[in-house]
């Protein structure tokens, strides 16, 4: 039912782990022009440009960090376990601080759980300094520009190459892997995830052309406002990987670059091209949207097309990352597709 990522098992038999970097040979070391426009030359020194910064590598990374949602991920795919990583906060249904499919990578590379850093309350930037990195890797995080400044004093930040939580697990991965000096593998790693999910969305033709669109966690005491993903969220992107489409009430709304958007219910009819919600709750929130005289009209909502996440694994993995993809990939849809039969 859930499938690996191929390229990080067969990359992991000759690369060095324990918070090490992979040794590359000088050609990739070497080569020219960087495929994204965040790095100069992947020859060293290394320049990636982000949003809050430049970081400079002067040469390949040997002791990898990462801080905030999901960015360790790369590494592990690609065979290198950081020194340190951030604790899953949303959906450790164990309470150990690493998502299933993390737990699951860590057995494959043979390899010990790192440092885990408590974010509860923000970074931890005492904890990510006595690890010690090369290179701290966070191109799919919310770190304001203070927050980069401190940790750049510890060593160079991957930070995000446009905004905060914006950054789409393609460039997660590709940002991610220029910070390890791994461009090329990289690369590899977003084709073969392509392929796989060509190949999952291929079943399940009933989801094409299926306008979705991804509520935020709805408060069922207040429904007087109705707070959804935005096209810059990483969620509402994934659709369009699926086969499904923005609605376009939703790419109207998206206009602010933020995540997140919140429209009057009683403007609910804005969203009547609709035809599937995702969203998390349970059957309270069903209930409560059934029963609630705005948004009981809504198309999705009449219809029953709506899938119920919750603060479990798989809820999680419907924000896309990097190892979750290949993990989750066949439930989702399946869940997906059993809402859209119900879509008009």
């Amino acid at each position: 039912m859930r499938s690996r990522l191929a390229v990080g098992i067969a990359l992991a038999t000759s690369l060095v782990l324990a918070g090490c970097g992979s040794s590359t040979d000088s050609s990739e070391a070497e080569a020219s022009d960087a495929s994204s426009d965040g790095a100069v030359s992947s020859a060293y020194p290394l320049e990636i440009t982000t949003a809050l910064g430049t970081a400079v590598l002067e040469e390949k990374p040997e002791r990898v960090a990462t801080v905030q949602w999901a960015n360790h991920e790369v590494p592990l795919a690609l065979g290198v376990v950081p020194v340190g990583m951030a604790a899953a906060n949303f959906g450790d249904d164990d309470g150990d601080g690493l998502l299933p499919w993390v737990s699951e990578r860590l057995e494959e590379l043979d390899a010990e759980t790192p440092v885990l850093f408590d974010e509860t309350d923000g970074i931890d930037f005492e904890a990510v300094a006595d690890t010690q990195p090369d290179v701290i890797l966070a191109s799919y995080s919310g770190l304001t520009q203070d927050d980069y400044d401190t940790l750049s004093e510890i060593a160079p930040v991957v930070a995000y190459p446009e905004a905060p939580w914006a950054t789409g697990w393609r460039d997660v991965i590709r940002y991610n892997a220029m910070g390890m000096g791994m461009e090329a593998e990289g690369e590899e790693m977003v084709a073969d995830l392509e392929t796989e999910i060509a190949d999952a969305a291929a079943e399940h033709p009933d989801l094409e052309g299926k306008s979705t669109m991804f509520l935020t966690h709805v408060d069922t005491t207040d429904l007087s406002e109705v707070s959804f993903y935005t096209t810059a969220d990483t969620r509402a992107l994934f659709f369009e990987d699926l086969g499904m489409t923005t609605p376009k009430s939703v790419a109207d709304a998206s206009t602010s670059g933020e995540f997140s958007q919140k429209v009057s219910a009683e403007r609910v009819d804005t969203f009547d091209d609709v035809d599937l919600i995702v969203t998390y709750g349970d059957q309270k929130l069903v209930d409560t949207l059934e029963g609630d005289p705005l948004l009981s009209k809504m198309p999705a909502v009449a219809n029953g097309a709506v899938v119920f996440l919750g603060s479990d694994p798989l809820g999680t993995a419907a924000n896309p990352t990097p190892l979750s993809i290949s993990w989750v990939l066949d439930d989702y849809l399946d869940l997906l597709s059993e809402a859209a039969g119900k879509s008009s």
